[in-house]
Order: structure tokens, then C-alpha cells, then sequence
């Protein structure tokens, strides 16, 4: 796959929940608590993403072009949209963004890119479950079942949708103004789920609650890009003592990157399961608004 560092390490991370996951659905699929395929469904889903992601999927251009973590800053990588690109060349070019916001504007970006990518995927998916409906000649109570299965996808379209919408627009707002000092919160995720969770059915004291914890999850965030620039540094080091032929320093950075790439996947694994849990509970809330 020609992976860097750390990509393998966020695929470990991913493959590990998919796993979790799977693990689960066979026990309620026992149970006979999945039915209508739903859950299966949904992990097949969640599957078809993960090998997008890291270009296991068989198609060439689908592969993320895998740079050097840190580079200028930034991953010499494509955003794969007119707008996005342009966007991207403005911030650049403004002289409004130190560095250091450079770096954080270009994950926002990415993570935009992601959410892009994941809207297809399910968008992708729901034709196919659409067009396998409606050649369906005789109705049947099974077909009902698939009619809900159906509105349930469509409502998680319509929530990725108007995220890629508020995405956007914050993207276009802090290209041409720069970040605010007084933001709340810097991380694309953690800002993504607040917006949401303000237009979620939660109480003033659920929202304060649930922005409290994600002040705690932005932190573990940071934890874990740290965690990754890290290793990504060991490796770099690791590469340039293998050349060297000096055994005893060689095997003192493959303990410390062993030790931090460690660390990462267990950071990642982390950071994605509880973006899982906040996400699954505004999704509750975003229902419930729609009732």
C-alpha cells in the first residue's frame, strides 16, 4: 500500500473498530435482533469507506497520495474539488495564517474531503438499495421493512449533506478572514459536532454538558496528532540509522518507534470510538427533532 507511519497506524485504528463492530453485529444477528439488515448493511458501509480511504479497494485513483506527515506543515495532497482547491491557494496566498494555522486550515480541509467522500459512498449505496426496490414486483411486508431501511438512509444522507454545507461555509469564512481568536474550539471534528449538536433537541443543560465533553475530546485529539508527528519523526530517524550500520543505535529508535506507534494506534482507536458515541447521540438528537 506504500503507507506512511501513520497511515497505518489510522488504518489499524479503523480495521480495529470495524472489527469491534462486527464482533457485535454477530451477536445480535444470533439473537435475532437483525432483521431487516440494517446493521449489516450499515458495516458494510463502514467497510467500503475504510478500503477508499486507504486505496484497498482495487481502484488506482482512490488511494490518498501518501507524503511526508510533515511537509511545509501541511500534506502535499489533492482535495479532489475546484472549490476546495481554490479556497486553499487563496488561504495560502493571504498571509493571514501563521504555520502552525496553516497546518490546522489543512486538516479542516481534509476532513472536509473525507466527509465528501463518505457522502458518495452512502449515496452510491442507496441507488443500488433503490433500484434492487424498484423492481420488485410483488409487495410484500419484507419490502416494507426495506421502504424504512430506505428513509433511514436517506435521513442519514440529508445529516451528512447539511454538515458538508456548514462545513463549506466555515471553510470559505476562515479562508478569507482567518481563524477567530475567540473560537471555541480549533479541531474540524470537534467544531463539526458542535454545530451540530446546537441544532440537535438537547436541553441547556444537556448542550453545556455535552460541550464540556467535548472539550475533553478535542484534547485527546491533540494528544494523538502529537502522537503522530512524533512517530512519524521516529520513522524518518529509524530509515536514517538503518543506513547507517550502528546496531546498538538502531536498536534503540526501533523501541522508541515501536513504543510511539503503540501508543498512536491506541490513541486513534480511542479518538474514533468516542467520535462514534458523540455522533450516534446527536444523530439522536437530530432525529427527534424531525419527529
Amino acid at each position: 500500500l506504500h503507507l506512511s507511519a501513520v497511515k497505518l497506524a489510522e488504518l489499524h485504528s479503523d480495521l480495529k473498530i470495524q472489527e469491534k463492530d462486527e464482533l457485535s453485529w454477530k451477536k445480535l444477528k444470533a439473537e435475532g435482533l437483525d432483521e431487516d439488515g440494517e446493521k449489516e448493511a450499515k458495516l458494510r458501509r463502514n467497510l467500503n469507506v475504510i478500503m477508499t480511504k486507504y486505496g484497498m479497494n482495487g481502484k488506482k485513483d482512490s488511494q490518498l497520495v501518501d507524503t511526508n506527515y510533515i511537509k511545509d506543515g501541511t500534506e502535499s495532497d489533492t482535495l479532489d474539488d475546484p472549490r476546495l482547491e481554490k479556497l486553499w491557494s487563496k488561504a495560502k496566498s493571504s498571509g493571514k495564517f501563521s504555520d502552525e494555522e496553516l497546518d490546522k486550515l489543512w486538516r479542516e480541509f481534509k476532513h472536509h474531503k473525507e466527509k465528501i467522500r463518505e457522502y458518495n459512498i452512502l449515496l452510491e449505496t442507496v441507488s443500488r438499495t433503490e433500484d434492487i426496490h424498484k423492481n420488485v414486483i410483488n409487495p410484500s411486508e419484507e419490502n416494507l421493512v426495506k421502504e424504512e431501511i430506505l428513509h433511514n438512509k436517506h435521513r442519514e444522507l440529508k445529516d451528512k449533506l447539511r454538515s458538508i454545507n456548514q462545513g463549506f461555509e466555515r471553510l470559505r469564512k476562515v479562508s478569507h478572514q482567518g481563524y477567530d481568536t475567540t473560537s471555541e474550539f480549533e479541531e474540524p471534528r470537534v467544531i463539526d459536532l458542535w454545530d451540530m449538536a446546537k441544532s440537535a433537541n438537547f436541553t441547556e443543560k444537556e448542550l453545556e454538558s455535552f460541550r464540556e465533553e467535548l472539550k475533553h475530546f478535542e484534547a485527546k485529539i491533540e494528544k494523538h496528532h502529537h502522537y503522530q508527528k512524533q512517530l512519524e519523526i521516529s520513522h524518518q530517524k529509524l530509515k536514517h540509522v538503518e543506513g547507517t550500520g550502528d546496531k546498538d543505535h538502531l536498536n534503540r529508535n526501533r523501541e522508541k518507534y515501536a513504543m510511539l506507534e503503540e501508543k498512536t494506534k491506541e490513541l486513534g482507536y480511542k479518538v474514533k470510538k468516542h467520535l462514534q458515541d458523540l455522533s450516534s447521540r446527536i444523530s439522536q438528537g437530530l432525529q427527534h427533532n424531525e419527529l
